[in-house]
């Protein structure tokens, strides 16, 4: 599986901003900036659109982010925890070393996004249309994948833990060196599910079935 990468960007290219605020107030298209060290809370803004930018070291929390665009995005080190991205599109986008506890992402379109080292425990996946996606060394504790379009979506050392899924297929789906420690998912949705012969044992109770 391919999963296409934010378009190269350097630094000495980019235009260093002091507020995202700021700039929206001026342009709802936006391209070729950095954001570095911004921090700010309970912020709100939408149909805008960001691409070809680096974000990093940044802290925007509990705030409304959505239906916005983000194309060819770099985020590295950012902290978005109870920030709602809703009804948003992410095209080509990269998380690493990122905060996305609690965030919402309901309705939301993911297209060759990685999520990497990065914490999204709590964090709602639900209606979502996601293709090319990969999940690596990342927390999806109590997350919530509720009647999602997916295809194409690698999951690599991935904490699942009581994760829900709900009328979303995981057919070839590969969990085998995830963590899926209580995991909720109907009989259904796991049906060509590829598991280690650990993690049988765990799901085995969906069948109905008791391990004396």
């Amino acid at each position: 599986m391919s999963i296409l990468k934010p378009q190269k960007l350097y630094l000495e290219n980019l235009r260093k901003i002091e507020s995202l605020e700021d700039e929206i107030k001026i342009d709802d298209e936006i391209e070729n900036i950095l954001v570095n060290n911004y921090k700010i809370e309970n912020i709100q803004f939408s149909d805008i659109t960001i691409r070809k930018t680096i974000i990093k070291d940044t802290e925007i929390i509990s705030s409304n982010l959505e239906k916005n665009t983000f194309m060819d995005i770099e985020f590295n080190n950012c902290n978005f925890s109870n920030t709602s991205f809703e009804k948003c599109s992410f095209i080509r986008c990269e998380f690493s070393d990122c905060k996305l506890t609690g965030c919402n992402f309901i309705e939301t379109t993911l297209k060759d996004v990685s999520f990497l080292d990065t914490n999204m425990n709590y964090s709602n996946l639900s209606l979502a249309n996601m293709r090319g996606i990969l999940f690596k060394n990342t927390s999806l504790r109590n997350a919530s994948f509720q009647e999602d379009k997916i295809k194409d979506i690698l999951f690599k050392e991935t904490d699942l833990t009581q994760a829900q899924f709900f009328k979303t297929s995981l057919n070839g789906i590969d969990f085998s060196d995830s963590i899926i420690d209580g995991i909720i998912i109907s009989i259904s949705d796991i049906k060509g599910v590829i598991i280690n012969q650990f993690q049988a044992i765990d799901l085995i109770s969906l069948l109905g079935v008791k391990v004396k």
